[in-house]
C-alpha cells in the first residue's frame, strides 16, 4: 500500500493533468499526506471482508489506501471529472465509482452492500451525509469520518456539553460515536484554516419506543430554542405549552429541563408519549395536531 499512495507532488501533478482545481462550493480539500491516509485506514479497523463506502474520494488518495484493506470500495463522487478519472488512478477491481450526490444515493445502488463508511467528508455537507447514509444503508456496521474539528466535537458530544445539539442526538440514534484524533491543516491541499477531526462510530439498535421521523421532529423542536425549557420549546410541536407539559410528564421528563440535558432515549420517550392516548391523541408528522378531515 505504501508505494501506491499519493504525496503532495503526485496530487498536484494529477490535478494539473485533469485540469482540476479544488472548489469551495464542493468543499474540496484533498489529502496529500500518505501517513494521514495510513492513519485513517488503521483507525477504521477494517476487516478483510468489509465493503467500504467512501464519499468525496476526490483525486483518490484515501481510496488507494482503502482498496488495500477492504474487500470492495464504493466511491461516491459528485464531481464528474474526478469520478471519471478515479478508475485510472486507483486501477483496482475492488473499486466501484458512483458519479452521484451522496445525499441522493440509495441502498439499491450498492452491490455488494456497504458495511463501513470511511471518508474525508466535504465540510459543508458532512452531517447530512452521515445521517443520510446511516438511514439508507442498514448494512453499515460502523465507520470513520474526517470532518471539520468543530463538527467532530458536536458529533461526539454528550448531554450537558456546550456543543451538544441536533447532530449529537441524531447520530446517537444510530450509533455510538467517539473522537478518534485530530488532523492538522497542513496535510490538505488547499490548506484549510481549521483543524479536522476523526470521528469513529459503531452502529447500535436505536430506541424502539417511537418512529425515527417522529423522534427527530422532537429533537429539532427542542434545540430550535436552546435556552428555553422543554415545556416552552416543544409548545409549537405539541400544539401548546399545556399539551407539551402533559407529553413530557407522560414520558417521565421534567418539563423544566432543557433539550441539551436529554439523552436520545428520552427524546424517543417523548415522541412515544405524544402518540399515546393518555396524552389526548396523536400528533401529525409535522408536530401539529392533525386537522379534521371531512368524511
Amino acid at each position: 500500500m505504501a508505494d501506491a499512495l499519493l504525496g503532495p507532488v503526485e496530487i498536484r501533478e494529477l490535478a494539473a493533468r485533469l485540469g482540476v482545481a479544488p472548489t469551495k462550493k464542493l468543499g474540496q480539500n484533498f489529502v496529500h499526506d500518505p501517513n494521514t491516509v495510513r492513519r485513517i485506514v488503521a483507525a477504521a479497523g477494517l476487516r478483510d471482508d468489509d465493503v467500504v463506502v467512501e464519499v468525496g474520494p476526490g483525486l483518490g488518495s484515501l481510496t488507494l489506501g482503502l482498496v488495500g484493506g477492504a474487500a470492495h470500495v464504493h466511491a461516491v463522487e459528485i464531481d464528474p471529472a474526478l469520478a471519471a478519472a478515479l478508475p485510472e488512478t486507483v486501477r483496482s477491481d475492488r473499486l466501484s465509482v458512483h458519479p452521484r450526490d451522496a445525499l441522493r444515493v440509495t441502498a439499491a445502488e450498492f452491490d455488494p452492500a456497504p458495511t463501513m463508511l470511511v471518508a474525508n467528508l466535504p465540510y459543508n455537507v458532512a452531517v447530512p451525509v452521515v445521517l443520510h447514509l446511516l438511514a439508507e444503508l442498514p448494512t453499515l456496521r460502523g465507520g470513520l469520518v474526517m470532518v471539520q474539528k468543530e463538527v467532530a466535537d458536536r458529533l461526539v458530544a454528550g448531554p450537558g456539553s456546550k456543543v451538544y445539539g441536533i447532530p449529537s442526538v441524531k447520530l446517537a440514534w444510530y450509533a455510538e460515536a467517539r473522537a478518534a484524533g485530530r488532523v492538522p491543516p497542513a496535510v490538505f491541499w488547499p490548506v484549510p484554516n481549521v483543524d479536522s477531526g476523526l470521528v469513529a462510530f459503531t452502529r447500535r439498535d436505536p430506541p424502539v419506543t417511537a418512529e425515527r421521523t417522529k423522534v427527530f421532529a422532537v429533537i429539532d423542536a427542542a434545540f430550535a430554542q436552546r435556552r428555553k425549557t422543554l415545556r416552552a420549546a416543544l409548545a409549537g410541536w405539541a400544539g401548546g405549552p399545556v399539551r407539551a407539559e402533559a407529553v413530557l410528564l407522560a414520558a417521565g421528563v421534567n418539563p423544566q429541563a432543557r433539550g441539551e440535558s436529554l439523552y436520545v432515549r428520552e427524546f424517543a420517550a417523548i415522541a412515544a408519549a405524544a402518540d399515546s392516548s393518555e396524552c389526548g391523541g396523536k400528533l401529525s408528522a409535522s408536530g401539529q395536531e392533525p386537522e379534521e378531515v371531512d368524511q
